[in-house]
């Protein structure tokens, strides 16, 4: 491990952009390309919504962020709550599954999580909450100056 954050704040909606913003401004030390910096803020936006929405029912809580960075540049992150929990994840990562009811959620969660990020991992305990682990690594591209070139035309 290289370095390391913790975050933790109340489960409210206006909180969320916090989040990714501060999970991002992290990664920065990276040099990661605008790209890989937007797969990590749509993943974090979408974690720490379903704690909000899901492990909460929009009620009190705390939400819990640990980020991670290796020395080979992968970004860990891990996403917590100490709210109801998931009583079967694997249908619960079903894309288009919800428990929202009514409300006009798609279940795609999950389905986001998993396209923005190299690796998840989700796990749960019903009634003590949930902790989805997303991994990404940061692609470090040098050119001969020493500068970064991202390789996009950036």
């Amino acid at each position: 491990m290289v370095n390391q954050m913790d975050l933790s704040f109340p489960a409210k909606s206006s909180n969320e952009s916090f989040a990714r913003s501060a999970v991002a401004s992290f990664i920065l030390q990276l040099d990661p390309t605008i790209n890989e910096l937007a797969d990590i803020k749509t993943a974090v936006s979408e974690a720490v919504t379903n704690c909000i929405v899901h492990g909460y029912g929009y009620g009190d809580g705390t939400v819990y962020i640990n980020v991670k960075i290796t020395d080979k540049g992968k970004v860990i992150i891990k996403i917590r709550d100490k709210g109801c929990g998931i009583p079967d994840i694997e249908q619960a990562m079903e894309p288009l599954f919800t428990t929202a009811g009514d409300e006009e959620r798609a279940g795609l969660g999950f389905a986001v999580m998993q396209s923005f990020t190299d690796k998840i991992k989700v796990s749960s305990t019903v009634g003590k909450g949930t902790t989805v682990t997303l991994e990404k690594n940061i692609i470090r591209h040098r050119n001969s100056s020493g500068g970064a070139d991202l390789g996009h035309g950036e």
